[in-house]
Order: C-alpha cells, then sequence, then structure tokens
C-alpha cells in the first residue's frame, strides 16, 4: 500500500513574504496607474478661477457692474436721485476766533520833561480814563525854571506895552514862546494861566492824559524818578476791536477781503456781532498750516474784551462748478464712485473726482457731466448689489455653485441647470 505523504505543516509566521523587489515593483505599479486616470479625467477641463478673480467688495469702478433694479426694488432699499448741477459752490468757513485790541489805537504816554512823580492820580491797571484826565503830578526843576521865565516874560510885556512898537513885539514874541515851550511839555493851557494869574511858580505840575483809553500797562510808581521817553502808561482805546482767528491754507483761496462776516461769542450767548474781512496774513504758519485774518468791530459798552474767545463764520463764494449731493459719492479710500442713472432700472457706476466740498454738496471735477441723474440715496445699497452680481457672476462657473435664484414664499423654485458630467466625452 503506497503512503501519502503528509502535507507540510503551516509556517509560524503567516504567509510568506514577498521581496524587496516584488513590492517595489507593485507599488510603482499602482502611483502609475493612478496618474494615467486622473490624467484621462482632467486633461479637457478648465482650470478653476484664483480665488482673487471674484473677490470685489470695493475694487475699483471697472470691477462694479451695472445694476438694474425694478421700481418696487428701488422703493425697497430707498433709492432716490439727484441732478448734476453746475452752480456756484458757496460753503461756510468757520474758525475759533479771539478778541485782541486793536494796535492802531494802543498808545503809549510817556513824559518829555525828568523829574520825580510825587502824586498818582491814575494808580491801577484796567482803569478807564478820558483825553484831558490827570495821570500824575510831577516835580520837573526845568519846569520851575520854564516858569520863572514865563513870569518874566509877563512882566516884560506889561512894562513895555506903552514904548515902541518893536519893543512891544519882542516883549510879545518871548511871552508866547515861554507859553509854547510849557506847552510842548504837556503842560496844560488851563495851569498855564492859572501860573500867570497868580504870578507865583509851582513847585509841581501835573500831566494829563493826551488820548482816552484803558490803561493795559502802568510802569511808573510814586516817588519815583522819571526820565523823558520812559513809558509811564500804556492805553488802548476799545471802542473798536480786532477778532483774528485762522484759516486752513486750503481755504485760503475763498478768503477775501471785504466778506461780511458774522462773529458769535462764547460770553454772550445769542449776540451776534456782524463786521467784514479787513486783513490777511500775508504768511503761513508751516507747523499748523494755517493763515491769521482779522475782523474789525465796533464794541459798544466795552462788552468784548480782549482774551475772549468767539467764532468767525463767512460765506465763501466759488466759481460756477459741477456738483452732487454728498450722500451720492461712495468713498473707499482709493475711489470716489457714483451710480448714473440708466434706462429701464439701471444704475451704471463711474468713477469720479472730487473737488471742494461744502455740508450738503460736493464738487465734481471729473466723471460726469451736467443734467446727468445719480443716486443721492441707496448708494451704498447699490453698490453691494453691483459688487453682488459681479462676485456671482465670477463663481457661476465654478464646480459645485448653485446659481438658482432665490424665491419669495408661494413661487415655485425654478429649475436648477443639469450639472456638468466630468467624464462626459472621456469613456471609461
Amino acid at each position: 500500500m503506497t503512503r501519502v505523504p503528509d502535507p507540510a505543516p503551516p509556517s509560524p509566521f503567516g504567509t510568506p513574504r514577498l521581496s524587496g523587489r516584488v513590492r517595489g515593483l507593485l507599488l510603482g505599479g499602482t502611483l502609475a496607474a493612478a496618474v494615467a486616470v486622473a490624467w484621462v479625467l482632467t486633461r479637457d477641463a478648465a482650470p478653476p478661477p484664483s480665488a482673487e478673480a471674484h473677490v470685489h467688495g470695493a475694487g475699483a469702478a471697472g470691477d462694479a457692474m451695472p445694476v438694474t433694479l425694478g421700481p418696487e426694488d428701488q422703493q425697497r432699499i430707498g433709492v432716490t436721485f439727484a441732478a448734476v448741477e453746475r452752480a456756484p459752490l458757496e460753503r461756510e468757513v468757520r474758525t475759533v476766533a479771539q478778541v485782541t485790541f486793536d494796535e492802531t489805537r494802543v498808545r503809549t504816554v510817556a513824559p518829555l520833561i525828568d523829574g520825580w512823580v510825587e502824586r498818582l492820580h491814575v494808580d491801577f491797571t484796567g482803569q478807564a480814563v478820558r483825553a484831558g484826565d490827570p495821570l500824575f503830578t510831577i516835580y520837573a526843576p526845568m519846569v520851575v525854571a520854564a516858569q520863572q521865565e514865563l513870569l518874566l516874560a509877563r512882566q516884560l510885556a506889561g512894562d513895555v506895552a506903552g514904548g515902541t512898537d518893536d519893543a512891544a513885539r519882542g516883549a510879545r514874541d518871548l511871552l508866547d514862546a515861554a507859553r509854547r515851550r510849557l506847552r510842548y511839555w504837556g503842560i496844560a493851557d488851563d495851569e498855564i494861566r492859572a501860573i500867570e494869574a497868580s504870578g507865583e511858580v509851582r513847585r509841581t505840575v501835573t500831566l494829563r492824559s493826551p488820548f482816552p483809553g484803558v490803561v493795559i500797562e502802568k510802569g511808573v510808581l510814586e516817588g519815583q524818578r522819571i526820565m523823558p521817553g520812559d513809558a509811564a502808561y500804556k492805553l488802548a482805546d476799545l471802542s473798536r476791536i480786532w477778532l483774528e482767528g485762522e484759516v486752513f491754507e486750503r481755504d485760503l483761496p475763498a478768503v477775501r477781503l471785504g466778506l461780511p462776516v458774522r462773529a458769535e461769542f462764547t460770553a454772550l450767548p445769542g449776540d451776534v456781532r456782524t463786521g467784514e474781512l479787513t486783513y490777511i496774513y500775508p504768511t503761513v504758519d508751516p507747523e499748523t498750516r494755517t493763515a491769521r485774518i482779522r475782523v474789525e468791530l465796533p464794541n459798544p459798552g466795552l462788552a468784548l474784551k480782549p482774551g475772549m474767545y468767539g467764532t468767525i463764520r463767512f460765506e465763501a463764494p466759488s466759481d460756477p462748478v459741477l456738483s452732487v449731493p454728498r450722500s451720492a459719492v461712495l468713498s473707499t479710500g482709493e475711489r470716489h464712485l457714483v451710480f448714473l442713472r440708466g434706462a429701464e432700472g439701471q444704475f451704471i457706476p463711474r468713477l469720479v473726482t472730487l473737488g471742494l466740498a461744502t455740508d450738503e454738496r460736493v464738487a465734481v471735477l471729473s466723471g460726469v457731466a451736467a443734467g446727468d441723474s445719480v443716486v443721492a440715496s441707496g448708494t451704498f445699497l447699490v453698490d453691494a448689489e453691483s459688487n453682488l452680481g459681479t462676485l456671482m457672476g465670477g463663481m457661476g462657473n465654478m464646480p459645485g455653485m448653485d446659481m438658482t435664484a432665490p424665491t419669495r414664499p408661494g413661487e415655485a423654485p425654478a429649475p436648477a441647470a443639469p450639472a456638468a458630467d466630468p467624464h462626459a466625452g472621456h469613456g471609461e
């Protein structure tokens, strides 16, 4: 009986392992097959558009698409229209100002004689004086000598009054010269007449104010020696004042002399003063880029005090320019855009260049013409519709994008376009 050999016992390590060479061949073949399949499936497909092509947001006007909105949609988002007008663009220039002295009405009182001040009649800063009011009493040796000459000349004129004409004329000339000398030194005529009437020399004389004003500086004290030309007082006539403010450099072309000005003051609520612009300073501050302007105002009752703050307002006219409402312009920092009203509810985006602006309107230097109709309100929403149309138009052909328009309640959804078969035309 023939014996059948027993089968070989199973290996304790499982299925016999393939050699490294065999495994490498199998892996390489698998990768090659995958690459071939991918090439077959994608060789005719168009490359997907980049993400940058679909992000428009606040791009240039060339990226924004025209928008068509029906009357109901326009009413829903609050669209109104305004015409592009050509007219002078008047704007109000407003600036903070400060009351100052009228420099042409500020004067210094300086004696023409030297001496010692014995009494002050005006003894504090801020005191108001009138022309002819006494300022101070002074002892001046030169004035004492001049008084003696005056009395001698007067006596001589009386002695030769009955003499020859030449002698009488000479005595009168000498008397007039003595009076004139005292008058030139600031001695009042009534005091000179009092000296002649009394026939006595006065030890002191009183110097009086030659003009009215308010003492803004006092440089003299009782007992002080004062020399000719020393500033004893500085007086300012406050019946008229200056109101000085600053305007920005960009507003200077609109600032003209003689413009009517309205002035308001914090300390005088409701009190509006009117005047005119009288001076424009010839320099610009290099740090603030502003120029000073001046307005002269009457000051009855001295209600306006130097140092007081106020506000200057005036209308700055311009030449006729094209302008639109400020709400019609959509600004993003890189562009300025308006939407022109087209036919059949179409809105066309247009880039514009802007000029001067007022509180309500802004000048347009380029991009529109007179008579054009632009969107005056709802501009932001119209721009959003335009950007959405641009975005969706660029993404409509992207795989997986469902471009079915949304439906209102009660309406049947529009049939969606059949998706393209990625394997059409390739076979299996």
